[in-house]
């Protein structure tokens, strides 16, 4: 089922055979038509995750930067769409040689010619390959003859794991192989059997079950590989290192591990997560919460989690409030709820939903000097915030907002106006890593200790540079600039425990065993 843990367990298994010695890359594979997550609803889908070269992917590739902490490029990223999209353009530019173009083998071996030249340009040992969705389901069968293909081409060379949940039903409080049975007898009708089972549970599984999916599905005894629900899913990485995995998957591959660095820093992170006892509490405020009655906190998962690293780095443990800023405009008198918090991150977004709750949180940080972190859009609603209530600019506001307004202090991007006008969306905005200088003697300058750094970014909309000197005069400071375009990339304010806004999302650099010093130096803050 998807949400099972898929993205954690191959980040985690990674980890583990780098700490062997060997080199990991790994590729997210997603079935759904879109050709890139740019353009689905976050609540839908989860949070947008940006690389380096300007790709918009799925969440998980987020979990592969942050666990093997190295940077995943677009290459190793793929959907149903971005293949079938080249396939049809090599047709038309009659790389088939005439010949007709079927979708097996043609769609498939486009798959496995993407997983070669990532493999080839990570120059990795090790490349993990998930493939998104469930077995059986329609959309990725593709992918999963792509993977029977590749077992052909490189018998030696390739293994496959499944991972299924076990479910320990209440009113029986046993754990149940027969659903992972049925999963492994779709899995071989697909013309593929498992190497390795990765037992999803409420808890570890016992011998008498791995003994149980040994026998009905053909694997080996050894090769069931328990994964319990965990407090932090940077704890799975040590349970897989207790049970030998990394051991059997080479030993399945006839090669043996390196000296043994046994994950020390990464056992020394998760003492320090286990030893912090100061709590700070910090309220994310944003609109990609609700799901039905269910709360969807994997639309700012990469927040949360930078979030988390930082937290831990101060000695801190994390406690997050979920905010609607919706609330904050149908109920005003809500907004007292910010004075119990140590800090507030407002996160990207876009459109007119919940900003002007947004704004009226800002304005509250600010007057009552409480530790604030804008990101995104959350720096354009300060920008907007600073613009209204200092320079008395009532109609101060986004050009996204409200395109007529007398005071755009934010505006679109130049050479974004033929996109909106052609309906050309999809990766469309400016995406990927971009410069910025710092000024120094700022917020930001202690922050990262250096005069020059790169960001991640993804938006179309931007401080407009025509009302720079009347905000700079009316004391907002402009600590971070684009030295290539011009453009502010960060604002921040004096006499307050800390107030900074970005343009960019620093959340996507952010890794436990390395913290975003912004989000460092905002949850010392938040601890005062």
């Amino acid at each position: 089922m998807s949400g099972v843990g898929k993205g954690a367990a191959t980040a985690s298994l990674g980890r583990v055979l780098q700490e062997k010695g060997y080199t990991v890359t790994a590729i997210k594979i997603d079935p759904y038509i879109n050709v890139d997550a740019g353009t689905m609803n976050p609540v839908e889908h989860g949070e947008v995750f940006v690389t380096k070269d300007g790709d918009e992917t799925d969440q998980d590739v987020g979990n592969y930067e942050r666990y093997l902490n190295i940077d995943i490029l677009s290459v190793n990223y793929m959907t149903t769409g971005r293949v079938y999209q080249t396939v049809i353009a090599r047709e038309r530019n009659l790389e088939y040689g005439g010949r007709t173009v079927q979708v097996v083998p043609d769609v498939p071996n486009e798959v496995i010619a993407r997983i070669e030249k990532a493999t080839e340009l990570a120059k990795s040992d090790f490349t993990l390959i998930e493939i998104g969705g469930t077995v059986g389901e329609y959309e990725n069968i593709l992918f999963l003859e792509a993977a029977r293909l590749m077992r052909m081409k490189y018998p030696d060379h390739v293994r496959n794991i499944l991972v299924s949940y076990m479910p320990v039903p209440g009113s029986i409080g046993e754990m149940k192989t027969k659903p992972t049975q049925q999963a492994v007898r779709t899995m071989m009708g697909a013309g593929l059997y498992p190497d390795f089972v990765i037992a999803r549970s409420t808890k570890q599984i016992d011998e008498p079950r791995r003994r149980k999916l040994a026998m009905f599905s053909n694997v080996r005894e050894g090769q069931v590989i328990g994964s319990p629900d965990v407090s932090s899913i940077y704890q799975i990485p040590l349970i897989f290192e207790e049970q030998q995995f990394g051991e059997k998957v080479l030993s399945s591959f006839e090669l043996s591990p390196e000296p043994k660095k046994k994950l020390v820093q990464w056992r020394r992170m998760l003492k320090t997560i286990d030893t912090a006892k100061k709590e700070v509490n910090i309220g994310v405020i944003g609109k990609y919460f609700s799901t039905g009655d269910f709360t969807l906190s994997d639309a700012y998962l990469s927040v949360i989690e930078a979030i988390k690293h930082a937290s831990w780095a101060n000695g801190c443990k994390p406690v997050l409030h979920w905010l609607n800023s919706e609330a904050y405009e149908k109920h005003p008198a809500k907004i007292k709820e910010l004075k119990g918090l140590d800090g507030v991150v407002i996160p990207g977004g876009f459109g007119s939903r919940g900003i002007e709750g947004k704004i009226k949180a800002i304005q509250f940080c600010r007057e009552n000097k409480i530790p604030y972190l804008g990101l995104c859009y959350g720096m354009q609603c300060a920008v907007i915030e600073y613009a209204r209530n200092i320079l008395k600019w009532k109609d101060a506001q986004t050009t996204e907002i409200n395109p007529d307004t007398r005071h755009p202090v934010i505006h679109l991007l130049a050479g974004q106006e033929g996109n909106l006008k052609e309906g050309h969306f999809g990766g469309t905005l400016r995406l990927g890593a971009y410069a910025c200088a710092l000024a120094s003697g700022t917020v930001a300058r202690k922050a990262y200790g250096s005069a020059k750094v790169e960001e991640r970014h993804r938006h179309r909309y931007e401080f407009n540079n025509e009302h720079r000197k009347e905000l700079e005069k009316a004391g907002l400071v402009i600590s971070g600039v684009n030295p290539d375009q011009d453009l502010v990339e960060i604002v921040e304010l004096k006499n307050h425990p800390f107030f900074v806004g970005v343009q960019f999302h620093p959340e996507f650099q952010s890794r436990p065993l390395r913290p975003h010093p912004l989000f460092k130096a905002f949850i010392k803050a938040a601890k005062k």
